[in-house]
């Protein structure tokens, strides 16, 4: 298992037997399911995609 990002900085687990998909790359975590989602929960701390937030502090007061 790995872990992957996309441009969204939005993150998803990935069996490592297959080849990563358009649009997302590795991280550079891989290991067990329970170590790949314990280093998602330690960076994935905003789940809103990145243009979503940036979209947001664009047009906050």
């Amino acid at each position: 298992m790995k872990v992957l990002v996309n441009d969204e900085e939005q993150y998803s687990l990935w069996p490592s037997y297959l080849d990563v998909p358009a649009g997302w790359k590795e991280t550079g975590t891989e290991g067990t399911r329970e170590k790949c989602l314990e280093y998602v929960n330690e960076v994935w701390v905003d789940m809103r995609p990145r243009s979503l937030r940036e979209q947001m502090e664009r047009t906050a007061p």
